[in-house]
């Protein structure tokens, strides 16, 4: 690699790891109501993300992959979800196994549910909003650049903008929907999701694909939350 070719690769690589890296850091500072510390997550990664502009990185969005992004999105909401809803408790020794261990108990205290504080009542509709809004629009586009379009290539080659994600890695692709997965409470929901977006990503080789997808659920999930006061997937 040359001089230039290695001061691209590391701006390339602080723009998509610093507005998910403050994401993290924000979210261990001790910081409370729980809901403005949320608020300050999604502006320290909303002005990183626009600061850094990742996307340059990248084509344009490709419209003719929109379709398949939003479907693949319903379809990982859907697996995030059904598993705890009365419909799947037609099954329940399966469903016990996924509730023992497939996600990590929070918000609970000897099995009661805590109040969430991003319920409106709790925080206001404004807050809750933001919640909404950082959810499906921030960490959500934030993430599919660093664990899709960064670290995935990345574990390939250093210089991973010059790696071509339609060429599967299978070893670098499980290892990446793995990390992804145990980033999140239900980790055997998250390995799912994240070998359903680096697939859609590696198929047609459109990170804003990914991002789309991403969207779709957490969107779909924020109003799913929302509407049925299902706060315990917040």
């Amino acid at each position: 690699m040359t001089a230039t070719s290695v001061q691209r690769s590391d701006r390339a690589i602080w723009a998509h790891v610093l507005p998910f890296v403050a994401w993290v850091v924000v979210m261990e500072l001790p910081i409370e109501p729980a809901a403005w510390r949320y608020a300050i997550q999604a502006l320290a990664g909303v002005c990183l993300f626009l600061g850094l502009r990742p996307w340059r990185y990248y084509p344009a969005l490709n419209v003719r992959t929109l379709p398949l992004a939003v479907v693949i999105g319903v379809a990982v909401f859907v697996i995030w979800v059904l598993p705890e809803t009365v419909a799947f408790s037609r099954f329940p020794r399966l469903q016990d196994l996924y509730l023992l261990y497939a996600k990590r108990p929070i918000g609970m205290i000897a099995g009661v549910p805590l109040q969430s504080p991003y319920a409106p009542e709790t925080c206001g509709w404004g807050l809750a909003l933001v919640r909404l809004a950082g959810s499906a629009f921030v960490i959500a586009m934030i993430e599919e650049f660093f664990w899709r379009g960064f670290l995935y290539r990345w574990f390939v080659h250093r210089d991973f903008t010059a790696i071509d994600p339609r060429i599967r890695h299978a070893w670098a692709f499980l290892v990446m929907a793995i990390l992804f997965g145990l980033e999140h409470d239900r980790w055997l929901a998250g390995i799912i999701a994240g070998a359903a977006y680096g697939a859609l990503y590696a198929r047609t080789r459109d990170v804003w694909a990914a991002g789309v997808a991403h969207v779709t659920t957490n969107l779909l999930l924020g109003l799913y939350v929302l509407a049925y006061g299902q706060y315990r997937f917040w």
